[in-house]
């Protein structure tokens, strides 16, 4: 629902936009389909009123890709009350507080703390559906202790909660990306049934096997993904005990999860032995492994209206961060079965 997930919730409305990607669904099958302009050609199925991105960088791409939704900026300043009315709240609390990668400091990190601003919207404006993102790792911090915080304070708020862990491998993308969606509906309103999912998003052979798109050598030459099984890269045997940024994969299978701010050469993305050359992926193959258009975070808008090119290092940083788009759209669809009134 949101480039970056890290940071902003976004606030939605009726029944007509809630992915902020509206993607093109023929994309994987057509090249030309992964220039920009297949952001406009999507099914949209819920309307985005409002976001609140405090990150320069990722700032600059929504402008660049929504110039007529407003930024509210810092959620810390945010009065709710000088917010339109909408039925649906999106958002991502920063998960370096919680994730294993991270030093895990949960509400005592200052980022740890941004659910309470989410909270605090919920409080005011009482959408009727909330739609949150973060690590797996949030289920066992401080031994659950925290994960039971966030459920007891959406209960006092008069949410009923449904979460599941999902990994975006299952869901037509070749990364191996858990992570857990909380969605709560208000209670009194109607209650949609969107988790858990029952089956894989990935298909099955003739014989029954689970295949699903993987990586592979050629996936930054061509542009597509191909069907295979879905074991995990491979890592070469000299690189075990490593830490994660000076690991090695082979490319034929699901790929490591790209991270946002882990440091060594390989970290973000992952190295992979490519045709007996040690390389990390590029940022478009990391916007394609997230579900995104090819280019999706190269260009932006800077906060005079001029025109920018991103570093490779801010984009590798915000797919690091995205929600990956396949998991959001099948949540989506969901929601527009179950919540149209």
């Amino acid at each position: 629902t949101q480039l970056c997930s890290g940071s902003i919730p976004t606030f939605c409305e009726g029944a007509n936009d809630l992915s902020k990607t509206s993607r093109n669904k023929s994309r994987r099958d057509e090249e030309d389909s992964r220039s920009n302009n297949s952001s406009t050609r999507g099914t949209q199925q819920f309307t985005c009123i409002g976001m609140s991105e405090l990150d320069k960088y990722s700032g600059q791409v929504l402008r660049h890709k929504f110039p007529d939704i407003k930024n509210y900026g810092d959620a810390t300043k945010i009065n709710p009350e000088d917010l339109p009315d909408f039925d649906m709240l999106c958002g991502g609390f920063p998960c370096q507080a919680f994730s294993i990668a991270g030093k895990r400091k949960g509400f005592k990190d200052i980022r740890g703390t941004m659910f309470f601003e989410v909270a605090r919207i919920l409080k005011i404006k009482r959408p009727k559906i909330i739609l949150l993102e973060n690590v797996k790792g949030l289920l066992n911090h401080a031994k659950g202790e925290t994960f039971r915080v966030i459920l007891q304070t959406l209960d006092e708020l008069g949410y009923e909660v449904q979460w599941m862990v999902l990994n975006s491998k299952f869901f037509g993308v070749p990364q191996n990306r858990e992570r857990i969606f909380i969605v709560g509906s208000l209670r009194g309103k109607r209650r949609p049934e969107i988790l858990p999912f029952s089956k894989s998003y990935s298909s099955f052979d003739e014989m029954g096997q689970q295949v699903s798109s993987t990586i592979h050598s050629s996936y930054y030459k061509q542009g597509g993904r191909d069907q295979q099984y879905v074991p995990e890269c491979k890592q070469l045997p000299e690189t075990k005990g490593n830490s994660q940024g000076a690991r090695i994969y082979k490319t034929k299978g699901i790929s490591q999860a790209i991270t946002s701010n882990s440091g060594g050469l390989g970290a973000k993305t992952g190295l992979y032995l490519d045709n007996m050359k040690i390389r990390r992926l590029t940022p478009k193959e990391c916007e394609r492994l997230q579900g995104f258009p090819d280019g999706w975070t190269k260009h932006g808008i800077d906060e005079k209206g001029n025109a920018v090119e991103l570093s490779n290092t801010q984009r590798y940083k915000q797919m690091g961060n995205a929600v990956t788009v396949d998991v959001i759209e099948a949540i989506g669809a969901r929601l527009s079965a179950s919540c149209v009134t």
